[in-house]
């Protein structure tokens, strides 16, 4: 009775993003406002991740305010992440025996759990071990809708029970007042290798029940811009746009270029293009050099992340590239995506259509 006073009276959160860049940026500022209102929080990434975080903060002060942990995610160190379907599976496999472990080790110190919605097996950990959870979904609510209603859009014969697009007519509407949906771009249909779609689009389902057991599901998104999409689905709360405060990191896993503030200062203001295309994304080398020569020829000033990863083999554009474009182009491995797009000097954000 007395450990349970003291964590009523010192709440301790664990959080746990799925292991992308995208969920685990919105998910760190989510862990540091729950300590500004008093939270501890153990934050549980992959030991893939937790190693690349780490690196790429450096000594980050803020980062002490959090407990940060590790669980392994079921791939070896060479294994391709960016192939979510296998991912998913070894994860799947692993990780829920990981994290009850590390939830009943802290002998009833943690009382509740924030997880992804990408991870919502979690909460049926949380309902095992006795603790209060939430989900928390990264991106777009009209996204999170749209998964949250496969079963309606399955019974208006929009989709077929494997997810696959079944009406010649492909745009539908979910609701009155929301945006019209192209159902051969439902998420689970064009993320990772169409090999891997079918093991995504059954741990969307799975998600989908887990879900149920949160009791709040938070959603990285404001009304002011979905007010259809939280009248369509009321249970889902809009906490964000969750934006990194300037005394705070964004908890990148790829180390920033520190020179693109500098850079963008000698730059017209609205002149910059800055192309950046997310943590998982990935071209074949033709849409690598064919990105490289729409910059080329654009004859405007522009900022390129090109990570290592971004193609095959290599990230980079061809030899020679930089040498034409001259101080008109800068390729970065990563930028500080928030402070770029504040800039004054930016006039065009060429993304994958990432949320973040």
């Amino acid at each position: 009775r007395e450990r349970e006073r003291e964590a009523m009276s010192s709440p301790h959160a664990v959080v746990l993003p799925y292991p992308a860049n995208g969920h685990v940026i919105p998910l760190l500022e989510v862990s540091h406002r729950l300590v500004d209102l008093g939270y501890k929080v153990t934050f549980v990434n992959t030991e893939h991740n937790h190693r690349r975080l780490l690196a790429a903060s450096g000594e980050a002060a803020e980062l002490e305010r959090l407990r940060l942990v590790s669980v392994p995610d079921g791939m070896d160190p060479g294994e391709d992440r960016n192939d979510l379907g296998r991912l998913t599976a070894a994860f799947l496999r692993v990780m829920p025996g990981h994290l009850e472990e590390l939830i009943r080790k802290a002998d009833g110190d943690i009382t509740c759990m924030v997880a992804d919605q990408g991870m919502a097996w979690a909460l049926e950990v949380a309902r095992k071990v006795g603790i209060r959870a939430a989900a928390f979904w990264s991106a777009s609510a009209g996204m999170l809708a749209a998964i949250l209603s496969i079963p309606k859009l399955i019974q208006n014969g929009v989709i077929d029970s494997d997810g696959r697009p079944l009406t010649a007519n492909p745009t539908f509407r979910l609701a009155a007042g929301m945006p019209e949906m192209d159902d051969s771009y439902l998420v689970w249909n064009n993320c990772s290798k169409p090999a891997s779609q079918p093991v995504i689009y059954r741990h969307f389902l799975n998600n989908n029940r887990a879900t149920d057991i949160a009791e709040f599901v938070l959603c990285n998104s404001f009304a002011e811009i979905e007010r259809p999409v939280f009248a369509y689905a009321p249970r889902v709360l809009p906490v964000g746009p969750l934006l990194a405060s300037q005394r705070r990191r964004r908890g990148n896993l790829w180390p920033e270029d520190p020179g693109c503030t500098a850079w963008l200062d000698g730059q017209p203001e609205k002149s910059v293009v800055y192309a950046a295309f997310g943590s998982s994304a990935v071209f074949d080398r033709g849409q690598l050099r064919e990105l490289a020569l729409g910059l080329e020829l654009s004859g405007r000033p522009f900022l390129w992340v090109a990570r290592p990863d971004l193609a095959p083999g290599e990230g980079t554009p061809a030899a020679g590239f930089q040498e034409r474009v001259g101080a008109r182009g800068r390729v970065v491995g990563w930028a500080p995506q928030q402070e770029v797009l504040a800039h004054p000097a930016v006039g065009c954000f060429l993304t994958h259509c990432g949320w973040n």
